[in-house]
């Protein structure tokens, strides 16, 4: 009986997570973005706002659910190998909190849209690398893998965190297709030269380089926003 229990629990938390990402990576797609701002154009300035929130709420239930029945211990990190992954852990964080400065935090949380009334799907005005972007294409999510794989595995842990990393993975594709067509042949060159989410000693950009390929001026692909003009 308790480990029919089990079992459900599990279960209820794999369909918690593949909830989450279906509904993230839904209001994350153009698409999606395209039609609400057809039929609701006044609800654009408070669509990225409302996204966080939304994603906020329903990270909740599969969080609590995982740390609430955590089962039975899968691995853990002992001796040195602690001190290392602790080490690397608090690399990931200091690296995150570090790349904070390369964005524009109240564009980031949807506060600058809503102050500016803004009817447009793009949100970011110009093509930019952090230094972080030189290692990888996608430094947060990199950073996420860090943390989630350097913790003790308990068995909702483990799939927990098998689910996120290939969330990451089809997150970084899904994130690639805007930022193609929001800069085009600017981020498909970045692209060619760096690797997606583990750093590679033969793709890594030069400060040369990278400053290069920001200042390229090329067209995007086009992106209808339906406000008249394309982006």
């Amino acid at each position: 009986m308790f480990l029919s229990k089990l079992t459900s629990i599990y279960i209820v938390l794999i369909i918690l997570w593949l909830l989450y990402f279906s509904i993230h990576s839904l209001f994350a797609s153009l698409k999606f973005k395209q039609l609400i701002l057809h039929a609701y154009p006044w609800f654009m300035p408070w669509y990225r706002l409302s996204f966080n929130l939304l994603a906020t709420l329903l990270l909740i239930p599969p969080v609590v659910v995982m740390f609430l029945y955590p089962g039975n211990l899968v691995w853990e990190w002992t001796g040195i190998s602690r001190y290392f992954a602790n080490t690397l852990a608090i690399l990931a964080l200091i690296g995150f909190s570090w790349s904070l400065r390369s964005y524009d935090s109240s564009e980031f949380l949807g506060m600058r849209q809503l102050k500016e009334g803004r009817q447009e799907i793009k949100e970011q005005e110009s093509f930019h690398l952090s230094v972080f972007h030189r290692y990888v294409r996608h430094p947060w999510y990199a950073f996420s893998l860090v943390l989630i794989w350097t913790r003790d595995m308990y068995v909702s842990y483990l799939i927990s965190a098998f689910l996120m990393s290939l969330y990451f993975i089809l997150g970084s594709h899904l994130e690639e297709k805007k930022l193609i067509a929001f800069h085009g042949d600017q981020y498909r060159l970045y692209r060619n030269y760096v690797a997606a989410l583990i750093p590679l000693p033969w793709r890594i950009l030069s400060k040369e380089k990278a400053a290069e390929i920001v200042a390229l001026n090329t067209s995007a692909d086009s992106v209808n926003t339906g406000g008249g003009t394309n982006v």
